[in-house]
């Protein structure tokens, strides 16, 4: 029935057929639109409620559950995270500990090092001092022995005869070539 007043409305705009559809309350339609609106609400109530809202507190609690297990798992990537950095940081101060004390070793060995070459360095200046200064006693004693031998021979050769300025002339140039042929 409102169907068809709503096609004569929309067919047939009187003015006066307008008003007067105003005017006409239809409570038989009323009442049974209400009751037919509340005995849906009923079932809808027993049959749909019930179940829709089980399943929306069973998806609110997975949801919650979801959100628990998510603060859970970043409290404890939060706390794995700082033990790394922990960790990490150890790491560098002990390659740090590492890196220094190698640099500590190094210097010690070369300072070592160094002390041990100046060491060695003495004592072969002291033994080559040694040996040169055996060396030139020796040398002193060879000259002062050939000097001796040489006096000998001469005072000798002066002895045997009877020496002129010119047999002291070659008995000293032949003095001097002997001991040049000594050497």
């Amino acid at each position: 029935m409102i169907l068809d007043s709503f096609i004569l409305l929309t067919t047939n705009t009187d003015a006066k057929f307008l008003a007067a559809l105003n005017n006409k309350i239809n409570t038989g339609d009323i009442i049974a639109t209400v009751t037919f609106f509340i005995l849906l609400l009923l079932l809808l109530k027993k049959f749909a409620w019930g179940p829709l809202m089980g399943v929306m507190d069973q998806r609110a609690e997975l949801i919650a559950n979801e959100i628990e297990t998510a603060e859970k798992n970043r409290l404890e990537s939060e706390k794995l995270l700082a033990e790394q950095k922990a960790a990490l940081q150890e790491a560098g101060a002990n390659a740090q500990s590492i890196v220094e004390n190698a640099r500590k070793q190094s210097e010690a060995q070369a300072t070592e090092i160094i002390e041990s070459a100046r060491e060695e360095v003495n004592r072969m200046k002291s033994s080559a001092e040694l040996e040169i200064a055996t060396a030139k006693e020796k040398a002193i004693a060879a000259v002062r022995e050939e000097f001796v031998s040489l006096s000998v021979l001469a005072a000798s050769k002066v002895l045997e005869k009877e020496i002129s300025e010119e047999d002291n002339r070659a008995l000293i140039e032949e003095t001097i070539v002997k001991a040049g042929e000594a050497k």
